[in-house]
């Protein structure tokens, strides 16, 4: 699926979820074409990486994940390797629990009632509608581990404007 195709296909879903929460479809989409690579990785209709803590609930798969993290020790269901980075930082690739979804709806709307569960993106909220900030807030709330988030987020959000346009 190209990146036009992603975007025509589940932005319906994206704007769904702008009506019902504030949240920016633009990032919203954005945000899972990142997370899947524009589809090609969605298993359980997963597009937003969204973590099940303790993988007991019967709505959730162990998957492979990279994470960039501070400590070398971190635990994880199943550590495949640690590797110190130039910057102090720890590159983690491993199996870890993250939610699955009957349909990509179930995602889009779990995904969107995250930001409002947890306080941490208080400040994201309060500017949902600008995409571009709100990928900021989320980043600098630990949304995800990469350092490039925030930056990747907004590349993307500018080449969705153009395949809506």
């Amino acid at each position: 699926m190209t990146p036009r195709e992603f975007t025509t296909k589940y932005y319906p879903f994206a704007f769904q979820t702008q009506q019902k929460t504030g949240i920016s479809a633009l990032f919203i989409i954005a945000q899972a074409a990142i997370e899947t690579g524009w589809g090609k990785s969605s298993p359980g209709n997963m597009f937003f990486g969204i973590k099940d803590t303790d993988g007991i609930n019967g709505n959730e798969q162990l998957l492979r994940t990279t994470e960039v993290l501070k400590n070398p020790d971190v635990k994880f269901p199943q550590v495949i390797s640690v590797k110190k980075r130039p910057d102090g930082k720890y590159d983690y690739v491993v199996k870890d629990w993250f939610r699955k979804y009957d349909t990509p709806e179930g995602s889009f709307t779990d995904h969107a009632a995250f930001f409002y569960t947890y306080n941490r993106y208080r400040n994201a909220l309060d500017v949902k509608e600008d995409p571009y900030r709100f990928a900021e807030e989320i980043a600098a709330a630990g949304y995800a581990t990469a350092t490039n988030y925030a930056s990747e987020l907004k590349k993307v959000i500018k080449m969705v404007e153009g395949y809506l346009k």
